[in-house]
C-alpha cells in the first residue's frame, strides 16, 4: 500500500516543464463532505476566489435529507465539483470488493442526481463528460488490487500531497502552517469537512496562499494546467 498519487506527481511534474507565464496553480480538495460547515466553508472559498473537489461521503448526504442535497447543488453552481469517498468514514481497503464496488456506484448515483438538479438536465449513464469521477479511499490507503477496481467503473484515484492531519489535530494555526510549508506548485491540498477548527485554517490559509501568487482550483483545473 502507498499513500502517493500518480495524479499529484503527474500535476507537479508537468507544471514545472510549462511556461513561466503560467500560473501557479494548488488543488484544494476537503473530505467527508457535506456537514453543517460545508456552507460556510464554501463562503469562505468564494471570499478567496477559490474552488475545490469536495470528496462526498454517501451517508452525510442522507443524514442530512434534503439540506445535503441542496448543499452539493449549491457547490456544482459555485464551480467546485464532487468527488467519491464512499458510503462510509472507514478504511476502504479493507472492504470486500463487492462491497468497494457497491459503496463507490451508491455515491456515484447521489453525484449524478446533484448533477442532474444542479443543470436541470438528465444524465445518461454512460456519459464520462458529464461530471468528473475522482475516488479517495476512506483514511487514504489503497493497493493495486482497488487501483484496479476504480478504474474499472471509470474513476480516477486521487490522494494528495499536502496534508496536515487534520482530523487527528484540532488547532487550525497548526495545520494552516503545515499546509503553508508544504504547498508547492502542482501540489494537492487534503483537509476535512465536519470540523469547526477547518474554517478557520482555510481563513488563514487561502489568503497567503493568494498573495504567494497561487490559484487554489480544483483537481479538474489542475490536470488542464498539468496537460498544458
Amino acid at each position: 500500500m502507498s499513500l502517493t498519487i500518480d495524479l499529484t506527481r503527474q500535476a507537479r511534474s508537468k507544471h514545472a516543464t510549462s511556461p513561466i507565464i503560467a500560473p501557479t496553480v494548488i488543488a484544494l480538495t476537503i473530505d467527508d463532505a457535506p456537514s453543517v460547515y460545508t456552507t460556510e466553508i464554501f463562503e469562505i472559498l468564494k471570499a478567496n476566489d477559490a474552488i475545490a473537489t469536495f470528496f462526498i461521503i454517501g451517508s452525510h448526504v442522507s443524514s442530512m435529507e434534503d439540506e445535503g442535497d441542496k448543499i452539493l447543488q449549491n457547490l456544482i453552481h459555485g464551480g467546485n465539483e464532487l468527488g467519491n469517498h464512499a458510503m462510509y468514514d472507514e478504511p476502504a481497503y479493507k472492504l470486500p470488493d463487492d462491497e468497494l464496488v457497491s459503496q463507490i456506484n451508491q455515491v456515484d448515483k447521489i453525484i449524478q442526481n446533484a448533477h442532474e438538479a444542479a443543470k436541470g438536465v438528465p444524465i445518461a449513464t454512460a456519459d464520462d463528460t458529464a461530471f468528473p469521477r475522482y475516488y479517495r479511499p476512506g483514511h487514504g490507503w489503497y493497493n493495486a488490487k482497488m487501483r484496479s477496481i476504480v478504474s474499472r467503473l471509470r474513476y480516477k484515484l486521487v490522494i494528495g500531497d499536502v496534508y496536515p492531519h487534520d482530523p487527528q489535530i484540532p488547532f487550525a494555526r497548526v495545520n494552516a502552517a503545515h499546509i503553508l510549508r508544504m504547498a508547492r506548485p502542482g501540489g494537492i491540498i487534503i483537509c476535512h469537512d465536519g470540523r469547526p477548527w477547518t474554517l478557520p485554517m482555510l481563513r488563514s490559509v487561502l489568503p497567503k496562499l493568494k498573495r504567494r501568487g497561487y490559484r487554489i482550483v480544483n483537481v479538474t483545473e489542475l490536470l488542464k494546467y498539468a496537460d498544458s
